[in-house]
């Protein structure tokens, strides 16, 4: 029981659970930007992203090409689509992969977490069964015991044998 974390050696020698004494941080920390990180994250990655992404594309292009054929203020092949486009995915990207590293932060907390809780889990585990095996052993002795005690009573009533064995 030396080796083990702080936190599991505590818990068992205090015989309480470990998980409440474990932090799961969560949003109350965050500042501004990770909230608007985690927001953008959430937005990027829904179907109402994809959907209006798509119809605002739609749009775009039917105007151009449809609507203000002659005079489009971005004529087939859009290039300044193109350049929002471009705008959009350098600025979405490194936006969700700040909101996916701290994800990452969290889940990596949540699996030591788990580890600690297991680790204690285990450790409990082993000291219920070594008390089990004491358990067992001890019953193997009180059963010898009365066997002996068994003999000894015939012995003195007169009803088994003098030699000490056990009838058959």
């Amino acid at each position: 029981m030396q080796n083990l974390n702080p936190l599991v050696r505590k818990a068992l020698t205090d015989q309480t659970l470990l998980s409440p004494t474990l932090t799961d941080d969560d949003s109350p920390s965050l500042t501004p930007g990770e909230r608007l990180a985690d927001r953008v994250a959430e937005f990027g990655g829904s179907w109402t992203f994809i959907i209006s992404f798509g119809l605002v594309l739609l749009a775009w292009i039917s105007v151009n090409s449809l609507v203000l054929r002659k005079a489009a203020f971005d004529p087939y092949p859009y290039i300044l689509l193109n350049l929002i486009l471009s705008c959009l995915a350098a600025i979405q990207a490194p936006i969700i992969m700040m909101s996916q590293n701290r994800q990452e932060t969290k889940d990596r907390q949540r699996a030591q977490n788990d580890y600690l809780i297991n680790l204690k889990a285990e450790v409990e585990i082993r000291q219920v069964q070594d008390r089990l095996d004491a358990l067992s052993r001890q019953q193997e002795v009180l059963l010898d015991l009365l066997r002996q005690q068994q003999v000894q009573l015939r012995q003195l009533t007169g009803n088994g044998p003098s030699d000490g064995s056990e009838p058959r």
